[in-house]
């Protein structure tokens, strides 16, 4: 634990000791459905649809979709493995190129799950490989950019109330994010994302989630970043079938 603390305090203050940068600050939306599909007791699909803009001035940032299996191996470890594609409009709202950039990135995770004093802690491991289509300001390069990109969140979720089948759950998380790859020598440290919010479920299979992320960013040239203030709203939908050992 003092390890991960260590990495955590170099990560997430790193950043300020660095002399003549640049520092944008921005304000988002980012609106998902996510969708949970058993297939059996252990296996699932799960796949989200994320859109996110920029709120001064209004502009389009990028479009998400992901899709992933995950298998509960034991009650305690939790696999995944899946795709996302990414359509990158502009991190500027200021700039409207007349393209966008496509990521394709492949994504492998695994999550310890513990409860203790009727909190869930979450603990992911997660390795992304991102392959980004090359742009000058004008147009797209048939060429691509490959890195590795690593993450590790600790995430806490508890209930608040509890009625009948309906429930207000917290969430609270923080994620530090590396980069690793020949174009990314510059920005090893990728960011921070700190994220609380509260959950509202209707019913055990759909909920309501509103949140507030705040994104501490180290952009591609390695000294200036971005301070993002993002507020988050996610449907959830889990399909409710029964399921088969």
């Amino acid at each position: 634990m003092k390890i991960l603390q260590i990495v955590f305090l170099l990560g997430f203050t790193s950043p300020f000791l660095l002399a003549q940068t640049k520092t944008d600050q921005q304000t988002l939306t980012w609106i998902r459905y996510y969708n949970i599909f058993p297939l059996t007791e252990k296996w699932a699909i799960h796949s989200e649809f994320d859109n996110r803009s920029f709120v001064n001035p209004v502009h389009e940032n990028l479009f998400v979709i992901r899709i992933q299996g995950r298998y509960r191996a034991t009650k305690i470890i939790d696999l995944g493995g899946g795709f996302a594609y990414f359509n990158v409009n502009t991190q500027d709202p200021y700039t409207d190129p007349n393209f966008s950039v496509p990521e394709y990135r492949g994504q492998q995770d695994i999550t310890f799950i513990t409860d203790k004093a009727k909190i869930t802690f979450h603990n992911r491991l997660q390795l992304e490989e991102r392959f980004i289509q090359k742009a000058t300001k004008t147009e797209l390069l048939d060429d691509y950019s490959f890195s590795f990109r690593f993450r590790y969140r600790l995430q806490s979720m508890f209930t608040l109330w509890e009625k009948d089948k309906r429930s207000i759950k917290g969430t609270i998380s923080d994620e530090i994010l590396f980069n690793y790859g020949k174009d990314n020598k510059r920005n090893t440290f990728d960011q921070n994302r700190f994220y609380i919010a509260l959950r509202y479920h209707f019913n055990p299979n759909i909920g309501l989630e509103l949140g507030y992320l705040k994104s501490f960013q180290r952009r591609a040239g390695g000294l200036d970043f971005y301070d993002r203030d993002i507020i988050r709203f996610t449907v959830y939908h889990r399909i409710n079938r029964k399921t088969k050992a």
